[in-house]
């Protein structure tokens, strides 16, 4: 059950691959979010197209009644590969571009199984979380296993010392889309010490920049 101080996830980005895996159970995973997100009267932010667990997703939620954004690089939607965006599509120039429009129409992260731009995403996401740039709740969804290996490998991160054990709890992990949009809902951040003194705030940064030149006058 969320707690009442924690706001209700009302977007969720989707992060996953273009591809369906290997196991049949990747594909019904995504379809079974994209359902759930319905469901729940959530709408989905994705990167666009209509292939492999991105595709799976972004239907399944929009025949659910979701609204959908595809939000897709310039190129990839002239190049064609990863079919058409369902939903409303927006054009970016970059891929950097993607993930900061991504982030701010987003209030929580789900990464499914995906390849080397889904561990980008997620990660990149993830260590804004660890360095306050923002405090929305973050979650792998579990599939057949399939992030044991990540998980593992961030404990031994902790474990050497590489990683603190607050950053560790930044990414969620569930088995069932069920589990872990309950999780995101409820989450509550640990904002590590030393991080928490940083300020990301444009506007602050502005005020003090115009006090610091007119102190200089």
């Amino acid at each position: 059950m969320a707690s009442s101080s924690v706001p209700p996830i009302k977007n969720i980005c989707v992060f996953c691959g273009s591809s369906p895996g290997k196991e049949k159970e990747f594909l019904e995973s995504a379809n079974h979010l994209g359902r759930v997100l319905a469901e729940r009267k959530i709408h989905l932010v994705y990167g666009g197209g209509s292939l492999g667990l991105m595709g799976s997703v972004s239907i399944a939620a929009f025949l659910g009644g979701s609204q959908v954004l595809g939000v897709i690089p310039k190129a990839l939607a002239e190049g064609d590969i990863i079919g058409k965006t369902v939903g409303e599509e927006l054009q970016v120039s970059t891929m950097s571009e993607r993930l900061s429009v991504m982030f701010n129409h987003a209030d929580a992260f789900i990464a499914l199984p995906g390849g080397l731009g889904t561990l980008e995403e997620i990660f990149h996401i993830s260590s804004w979380a660890q360095l306050n740039i923002h405090q929305k709740p973050i979650g792998l969804l579990n599939v057949n296993g399939f992030y044991n290996t990540l998980l593992s490998f961030l404990d031994h991160a902790v474990e050497q010392q590489f990683l603190t054990f607050s950053a560790r709890q930044i990414l969620i992990s569930a088995a069932t889309v069920e589990q872990l949009i309950d999780e995101l809902q409820s989450f509550i951040p640990v904002v590590d010490s030393s991080m928490s003194r940083l300020n990301w705030s444009i506007t602050e940064r502005r005020k003090k920049l115009r006090l610091d030149l007119s102190l200089s006058l």
